[in-house]
């Protein structure tokens, strides 16, 4: 067994177990109601403001049936107003259902069709981007007048700790995204274990994840339980060092892929230079990143680790030296983890195993996928625990008894902080017209340089196009797991067990990325889309690049991203934080942001105007 148990003294039951999350809440709102809780272009709301504001919400949801084990979705972009739904939904006891306007309308579709929610909450903005079919739904905009002048007041939730709070879709092997059940209680206890490992001390947190993932309730949740003000990122043309450097941000949640990004801005980089913490998560953290890192930082640095299964981040470790790889550290309150063979026996410390995780931390399950709950969440009555996680996740315990992270033992893999089930992608690919088998490799050829690789074999002499392929895959796919490249085969290599032999495939040159000049006909595309692909095309010396092309997989991992930000200033008269060139990697999807962010607050922001007259002074002189 892995000796992995906190200190006794650490090893306790939470006070607050019993609470729910908009509890917590509302006791901050007590203790600081006139303090800023959550800032979002030019505006912001007190803590007093927030919960009268997240109260006319709950008021009208209750009014509308929801109640404790009720679904509500959230289609809202990065405002102050997805932090009043959340909190809403939160106070009139339902559970959220978070849907990222970015990702494909096909699969917020099937998310809120498996999901059976009947009601969900958007801006009027953000309503007309709706999927069009979506029966029996009732829409709640949360900007609403009416709603506005309700008369706030205190709504009594009949949520406990028992209770769901949230209802996260992460990739799922078989070709449809799995919905995980996460309890108040788990929330709770994952609360008190970060005030124990980093430190409940209120800052400036500046919170950059999509709803869509669970690190999102540490940063706009934890935080507002905590005092802390939250700065939301993505949401008007500052960048990362304008936000950081304005509102004295001393806290930052990314993956390492992001923190690589920020490397190459040389501001942004200088700006990390002034916080107190980074978290770094959701990929393994090359030593490489955190010596670039001490160049400017001086704070603490924490690496990470946990799958949503069993509420965020279920280990950390303070990184002090350079080991390389950085190790996953060790479990945080009230969590156990065990490494296990094969055999579901303990392994030897140094040795590799798969990682189990138990504690107050494990949640409830899949929603409506029983089969799956019990293969996932099992008990181990030979360790004397009734219900533990199984993560799919390698690690070995360290002599100085941290955990190091050392690969997986199925199809799921990291790409850019996302969980990918490679056999989700496999699933959709093999109900395209023309495809009869499919593999889908992760080729990772140098640092920064990960890729999807799709292996196809075709029923037909012809095979289909890659692009048409790439196009069916955006449709039901977000970005990050559509393939770069396409590689037809006649027959998919097998091991001696008849299965496919994944290690023959990455022993396969990796397919080049092409370019045809025919790819995009820009006469069909709007003006942003159209300065979009120049610019990338340019930078990445190709004639030209294709609607649903993931950047990444052309090279952005390299320098060139500052030469499309500054080539993208230039065209469209406005600043583009970098940033926004990792969040939003194809033409298609940077060019619908960009073309949002400028309409929000009308056709040009003062910061737009401002930022164009000095690109004009600069092309003048």
């Amino acid at each position: 067994m892995l000796p992995a148990r906190l200190p006794e003294s650490e090893q306790h039951q939470v006070g607050d177990a019993h609470l729910t999350i908009a509890d917590l809440f509302t006791r901050q709102v007590a203790a600081t109601p006139d303090a800023v809780a959550v800032i979002s272009r030019d505006r912001q709301l007190t803590y007093r403001e927030l919960d009268q504001r997240s109260d006319q919400i709950a008021m009208e949801l209750r009014a509308l049936g929801v109640q404790p084990e009720v679904l509500v979705g959230v289609f809202l972009p990065r405002t102050e107003l997805l932090v009043v739904a959340l909190l809403g939904i939160l106070k009139a006891g339902g559970a959220y259902v978070p849907l990222d306007p970015s990702y494909p309308p096909e699969r917020l579709s099937l998310v809120i069709a498996d999901s059976g929610m009947r009601i969900l909450v958007t801006s009027r903005e953000a309503r007309t981007s709706l999927p069009s079919i979506i029966p029996n739904l009732t829409v709640v905009t949360v900007d609403d007048s009416a709603i506005a002048k309700r008369a706030a007041s205190t709504v009594e939730s009949k949520a406990n700790g028992a209770g769901l709070a949230y209802v996260i879709y992460t990739s799922g092997s078989t070709g449809v995204p799995k919905g995980v059940m996460v309890e108040h209680r788990n929330v709770v206890n994952f609360f008190a274990g970060m005030d124990l490992a980093i430190g409940s001390g209120p800052g400036v947190w500046l919170a950059v994840t999509s709803v869509a993932f669970d690190i999102s309730v540490l940063e706009l949740l934890w935080t507002l339980t905590r005092g802390f003000t939250v700065v939301l990122h993505g949401d008007d043309s500052a960048t990362f060092a304008d936000e950081i450097i304005r509102h004295g941000v001393t806290h930052l949640q990314m993956t390492p892929s992001l923190a690589r990004l920020l490397t190459l801005d040389a501001r942004a980089f200088a700006a990390l230079g002034s916080l107190h913490q980074i978290l770094l998560g959701g990929e393994v953290v090359p030593a490489s990143l955190i010596i670039r890192l001490r160049e400017v930082f001086h704070g603490e640095i924490y690496n990470m680790y946990g799958p949503t299964e069993t509420t965020i981040w279920s280990t950390c470790y303070r990184v002090d030296g350079e080991t390389n790889p950085v190790p996953i550290g060790s479990p945080i309150l009230n969590t156990e983890i065990f490494l296990l063979d094969e055999e579901l026996m303990p392994v030897a410390p140094g040795e590799p195993g798969e990682i189990y995780i138990a504690g107050d931390g494990v949640a409830r399950g899949y929603w409506n996928r029983t089969e799956l709950t019990d293969a996932r969440f099992i008990s181990l009555p030979a360790l004397s625990q009734d219900r533990v996680y199984r993560t799919g996740d390698r690690a070995r315990l360290l002599a100085d008894g941290n955990l190091e992270f050392v690969g997986r033992v199925d199809q799921q893999v990291k790409l850019r902080g996302h969980r990918i089930e490679l056999g989700e992608i496999e699933a959709l690919l093999e109900q395209l017209q023309g495809v009869r088998e499919a593999a889908v490799v992760l080729r990772d050829e140098k640092e920064g340089d990960a890729r999807l690789i799709a292996y196809v074999t075709t029923g037909s002499a012809v095979p289909p196009a890659a692009a048409a392929l790439k196009a069916a895959l955006a449709r039901r796919l977000p970005t990050v797991m559509i393939p770069s490249s396409f590689y037809f085969l006649a027959a998919l290599p097998l091991t001696q067990n008849g299965k496919i032999d994944r290690n023959a495939l990455l022993r396969l040159p990796v397919p080049a990325i092409s370019s045809e000049p025919d790819r995009m006909d820009l006469r069909t595309q709007t003006d942003v889309e159209r300065a979009v692909a120049a610019a990338w095309a340019s930078a990445l010396g190709v004639s030209a690049v294709a609607p649903d092309d993931n950047f990444f997989d052309l090279g952005a991992h390299s320098l060139t991203l500052a030469e499309v930000q500054i080539a993208l200033q230039n065209r469209l008269g406005r600043a583009i934080p970098l940033v926004d060139l990792f969040q939003y990697s194809t033409v298609r999807s940077l060019a619908h942001h960009l073309a949002g962010t400028a309409s929000a607050n009308g056709t040009t922001t003062a910061a737009d105007r401002a930022q164009r007259r000095k690109l004009a002074m600069k092309r003048g002189s």
